[in-house]
Order: structure tokens, then sequence, then C-alpha cells
């Protein structure tokens, strides 16, 4: 009888071993970190410029980011055999823990990231304000568990980036989506958010892309307010990245354009179609235009001085017309135009 007391209390001490064991194996995975280099970057490098709400520009300018009194970082890392990771974006001096002298300052600096992704640590050098070290990553498996269960997949592969077709070592991995999630302040807020709106199926990617251009419920409202109720999520993140807000649709509707489709308004933000730009083309006598006129106006440089030109010449000048005067097409050996 003690020899099988003995025996079953071995069992169980190999069976706690055993659990001890997978438990800091488990333990280890979860926690497994990310290692990469920062630096600084200058103006050039910078990406797209996330406009403010009612923010009124002439076109969409995708080479800047929003400006917040502020240090732009880029972040690297290596993994597999082919795939160079980037990413940049501008910080606040106060979310890193640093002083604007320090940044621009010369010596050692550090700097930690604390977002509901993971914890991003760095350190390195500065030298007149050219940063540059080595950062940490330490993923929030908690945080994938959760977006997982509000439908947001961070270990769906499908979700990576493949920078070789023929090499799955190439795609990103859940380590690397939640540093990306974690730079781009992701979080659980924001889904919900998401989800509140009703946009319908929205994975891991949609989650980035609205974290980037600023696309939530309240801006959904705000243009659906407008006029447009059967928008799409992409088309919202379209809306954003082309500044098109309510204020913007306003100006297009006094324009006389009330009841024109969404890929019409993108249109006329590409081009720089303004109500002044408009009234120049009315005073110079186009009146009742469609949309498609006057961007075909705004492509081939079409204005008033052009439009009285033209009809000087042709009275009854049309602006497919003057396009072709434009482009040259159209006269006849006499030089009128046919």
């Amino acid at each position: 009888m003690r020899r099988a007391l003995i025996s079953l209390t071995a069992v169980v001490s190999c069976l706690l071993f055993i659990v001890i064991v997978i438990g800091n194996v488990t333990i280890v995975v979860s926690q497994s970190t990310l290692t990469g280099e920062w630096r600084t970057s200058s103006n050039r490098d910078r990406g797209p410029r996330h406009p403010k709400d009612g923010e009124d520009t002439d076109a969409p300018d995708i080479g800047e980011l929003s400006h917040k009194g502020d240090v732009n970082i880029q972040f690297e890392r290596w993994s597999g055999k082919n795939n160079h990771n980037s990413f940049g974006s501008n910080f606040t001096y106060a979310e890193l823990g640093v002083t604007e002298q320090q940044i621009k300052g010369s010596g050692p600096v550090s700097f930690k990231l604390n977002r509901e992704a993971g914890t991003v640590d760095a350190q390195g050098t500065c030298a007149n304000g050219d940063c540059k070290g080595n950062f940490t990553f330490t993923p929030n498996m908690g945080f994938a568990a959760s977006m997982k269960s509000k439908g947001f997949d961070f270990e769906d592969p499908k979700h990576g980036i493949r920078f070789n077709d023929k090499d799955d070592d190439d795609r990103t991995t859940v380590e690397e989506r939640l540093l990306s999630a974690a730079l781009l302040n992701v979080t659980t807020a924001l889904a919900d958010d998401l989800l509140s709106a009703n946009f319908g199926k929205l994975d891991v990617d949609d989650l980035f892309k609205a974290a980037i251009f600023h696309v939530d419920s309240k801006y959904m409202s705000e243009m659906k307010a407008t006029g447009f109720p059967d928008l799409t999520f992409d088309d919202l993140v379209k809306g954003r990245i082309f500044k098109i807000d309510a204020n913007y649709v306003r100006q297009v509707h006094e324009m006389g354009f009330d009841n024109r489709s969404f890929e019409g308004l993108v249109k006329f933000r590409i081009f720089k179609v303004t109500p002044e730009f408009l009234n120049e083309l009315k005073t110079a006598g186009l009146q009742n235009l469609e949309s498609e006129d006057i961007v075909k106006a705004r492509i081939f440089h079409i204005d008033g001085d052009y439009v009285r030109k033209a009809r000087a010449e042709n009275p009854n000048a049309t602006m497919e017309d003057m396009v072709r005067m434009k482009i040259g097409v159209g006269r006849n050996r006499g030089g009128d135009w046919q």
C-alpha cells in the first residue's frame, strides 16, 4: 500500500513538473519578443498626412504626416530571407517619455511606448537631432485573444505580408502584426467603435486602415448625414485619404451638385474642384455643367479666360469643343473649328 502511494506520489509529481514545464514554455511563447532598429527621420521620409476634421485643402497630399509638435520615428526590422519591414509615424514627446531637448541634443536616449498590443522599449543615441538605436517589442497576447473574441484574428496568416510567393516564412507573424498594432495604437476601444457602426465584416487590416486614416463611427455618421447612407468602410477610407468630410460635401452641394455619387466627390477632390473654380466657369458663360465637364476643365486647364477665348471663336462651344481646341484637334483647313 505504501509502495503504491509512493508510486502515485511520484506520478503526480511528474505530472506537476510537466505542467510547470508546459506552462513555462507557454509563457515563453506568449512573451516572444521582436527586435529591430529605430531612427528619427526628416520630413522627406514621412508618410501620409492625416487632416483634422473640417480642414480644407486643395488636394490630397499623401506625402506628409500630421504635425503635433512631435518627432517622426522609423522602426525597421528584418525577418526571414527577404522580409524587410519599415514603419514610420509621428509621436509626441510626452508619449515617448522624452523631452525635445533630448531628441534635438546629443547623448544617450531611451523611450518606451506602452500600448494595448504590447510594449516597445528603445535605446539609442542622439547627435544634434539625428537619433538612432535598437528596440525590443514585447507583444501582449492577451490583447490578441481579446481582439479575436471581437472578430479580429491577429493569428490569421492571411493578414501577413508575403514578399515571396514561394516562401511562407516571408509572411508576417502574429508578433509582427501586434507590433504594427502597437505602433499605430490600435485599441479594443477602436474595435468596439467600428463594430458599433455596422460596417459589416471587418478584419485586422481594416483596423490598421481605421487607425491610419482616422475612420470611426463619428465620421461615418457625419457622412451619412450629408446624404450618403450606403457608404462602405472602404469608401470612408477613400474619403479620409482624399480629405472628404461633411464640410466639403456641403461646399459641393452649394455648387449645385446635390445628388452626385461619392466617386464624383472623389474626382472633384483629386482635381481640385472648388466653389471658386466653378464660379469662374459660370461667370465666363458656362451654365448647367455636368460634374464630368468640370473635371475635364481641370484636367485640361480650361479656366474662365480660356472659356471666353473659346467662345469668342465659337459662341456655341461646349466643354467637349474646348477640350478639342485645347489639345489642338478639330480645325479644318480654313482654320475654323469643326
